[in-house]
């Protein structure tokens, strides 16, 4: 999908945020989210200047149980 590429990643914590994750730890320079009795985890690389590459991004959001559609809306 078109939307989906050179999105920053602090944008995307923040739509995940939206979206019902919230931020358990981060590990280096990986940022994990959880969500409540939701077995699986997400962990988004934050390379400062660096844009989340898109079959990373396109895997969280299936990860996350999300359409691309909804991401976007969360995203904006």
């Amino acid at each position: 999908m078109k939307g989906l590429h050179n999105l920053k990643p602090e944008k995307v914590i923040k739509a995940f945020e939206r979206a019902g994750w919230e931020v358990k730890r981060q590990t280096g320079s990986h940022i994990i989210l959880g969500k409540e009795h939701y077995p699986l985890i997400l962990s988004v690389p934050v390379h400062k200047g660096k844009p989340l590459k898109h079959g990373l991004l396109c895997k969280l959001i299936e990860v996350s149980g999300l359409t691309e559609e909804e991401f976007l809306s969360y995203y904006k």
